[in-house]
């Protein structure tokens, strides 16, 4: 994604990332933020419809933004630009995510809008998709970003 609001176009794609899912990684987040049976236990999660230790989603959630993160830095300004994120809808993990599992990112900017009250900046809308290594989509949903206009003051 381009810097500054101005620079964002609506339909603009972009594919990066690439986080290989271990099996430590599965049990040791799901230890401390999400300790059902099934993100922890091979015995337990064989019990289920998983029918193996699965991720949890708010860890694929948490993989998708290290991966944003990384392709952030990698991009001249565009951190500078970013407010951060203000929230998410329609949230989905239409698949699970498993140990060995290799996840990359797409994103497509849906709209963006320039804020009434403050000029500074402006919200932008963007689909953003994580897919395993078969290109299945293992979450979707749209982030709610508030993006800074180029500054009019060099300093």
């Amino acid at each position: 994604m381009a810097g500054w609001f101005e620079d964002i176009e609506v339909g603009e794609k972009d594919s990066f990332g690439r986080y290989e899912v271990t099996r430590d990684e599965v049990i040791d987040f799901a230890s401390k933020y999400d300790a059902q049976p099934f993100h922890l236990s091979d015995e337990a999660a064989a019990q289920t419809h998983f029918g193996r230790l699965a991720a949890s989603g708010w860890h694929t959630c948490s993989m998708m933004m290290a991966m944003t993160v990384a392709h952030m830095q990698e991009q001249p300004g565009v951190q500078e630009a970013s407010f951060g994120g203000m929230g998410m809808d329609e949230l989905r993990w239409p698949r699970p995510v498993y140990p060995g599992d290799v996840l990359r990112c797409e994103t497509e900017v849906l709209e963006k809008t320039p804020s009434r009250s403050k000029p500074d900046r402006g919200i932008v809308r963007m689909r953003t998709s994580v897919f395993n290594q078969d290109d299945a989509p293992v979450m979707t949903m749209i982030a709610i970003l508030m993006i800074r206009t180029r500054p009019t003051d060099p300093a």
